[in-house]
């Protein structure tokens, strides 16, 4: 009898009574009766005043802010309708395709003047529609992920960007071999001529289509709920699968444009007025540079805000080539016809 009312005077004099959202804490140095108020941690709750100690909310929830209740966690991600990276992103990519679409319409307008036929018309078909395609997959990292955008939103942009990089390689090759075949008695001039160009654009493109579908049947990506990144919400995003895989397919790109940038740059002075080496130079500097820009940029950034850096790349490589390989192009086609003839072609 005499300890409870020793407690009940304790507890009146030395001990406010814990609200909800709060737990009992043993206070130093004095009776143990007495105790502070301690604010639950985050993660946890108590919906009862005095309570001895928090309960950890579930997985999927998170305490509101007075850490009375818990609630469903906030799910994240580039977001239709509510992130302006999004809206940027999607008109960005809606006008570059547009351009892309333009310059297909004009190549085949002009399709046989020597300016569109100096470098293998088909490359430069077939590189354009890549292009076009490059800024079309970004679609695929956009809105809420799901098993069938994880699949696809990698594989079709490594494809698609090895496609364009196998067509410029193409195309390199053949005007080095164009004007090693100039030489007399140069044995290359067997090599002149679209089959060479077509064979490298097929078995290096081959390659990378062989490692997506290895890819596909082995680790596949996947979309995965990432609870631990931020605290209170949800990250929605896409898994790799096979680390192996999605390195390999950066590495072969950058492959790719490494020996396009050397052979180019070997030929980036022969005097040809259609010459386009130097402007395949300027658009794998301006590829390798992205790229090698994306990698700080994307290790340093969370959450949504990494799959935006990645966008981002894929958005601005295609444009660097597009623009340093196709507007010369345009400018003799649209402003300087006069141009456009077989003497120019022939440096005359």
């Amino acid at each position: 009898m005499l300890d409870d009312l020793f407690y009940l005077v304790s507890l009146g004099r030395c001990s406010p009574e814990c609200p909800p959202g709060f737990r009992k804490a043993v206070r130093e140095g004095y009776h143990k009766c007495c105790h502070d108020c301690a604010p639950c941690s985050p993660g946890e709750i108590s919906n009862l005043s005095d309570s001895e100690s928090c309960q950890r909310c579930p997985a999927m929830e998170w305490p509101n802010n007075n850490n009375t209740l818990c609630i469903a966690k906030a799910v994240e991600y580039l977001e239709y309708g509510k992130d302006v990276l999004v809206l940027v992103v999607s008109v960005s990519s809606i006008l570059l395709s547009a351009a892309s679409l333009f310059i297909f319409g004009l190549f085949v307008c002009y399709g046989n003047t020597p300016l569109v036929r100096a470098n293998n018309r088909n490359l430069s078909f077939i590189l354009i529609s890549s292009l076009m395609l490059s800024f079309l997959c970004v679609f695929l990292f956009l809105g809420h992920p799901t098993q069938i955008t994880c699949m696809l939103q990698h594989i079709s942009s490594g494809v698609f960007f090895t496609v364009s990089l196998s067509s410029i390689l193409a195309k390199t090759i053949m005007v080095f071999i164009a004007f090693k075949a100039t030489r007399p008695g140069s044995s290359c001039r067997k090599w002149v001529g679209v089959t060479l160009s077509n064979a490298v654009m097929l078995i290096c493109s081959s390659i990378q289509v062989m490692n997506g579908a290895l890819w596909l049947s082995i680790s596949p990506p996947f979309q995965e709920s990432d609870m631990e990144s931020y605290e209170g919400k949800i990250l929605l995003r896409c898994n790799e699968g096979s680390t192996l895989a999605f390195y390999f397919m950066l590495s072969y790109m950058g492959l790719l444009a490494g020996v396009s940038f050397v052979v180019a740059f070997m030929v980036r002075t022969l005097p040809d007025s259609f010459n386009e080496a130097k402007y395949i130079t300027f658009s794998m500097l301006v590829f390798c540079s992205v790229w090698i820009a994306m990698i700080p940029a994307y290790v340093s950034t969370r959450g949504k805000y990494t799959v935006a850096v990645e966008v981002f790349a894929i958005l601005a490589s295609s444009a660097g080539i597009l623009g340093c390989i196709f507007l010369p192009k345009l400018y003799i086609l649209l402003m300087r016809p006069e141009l456009n003839t077989k003497k120019r072609l022939m440096g005359k």
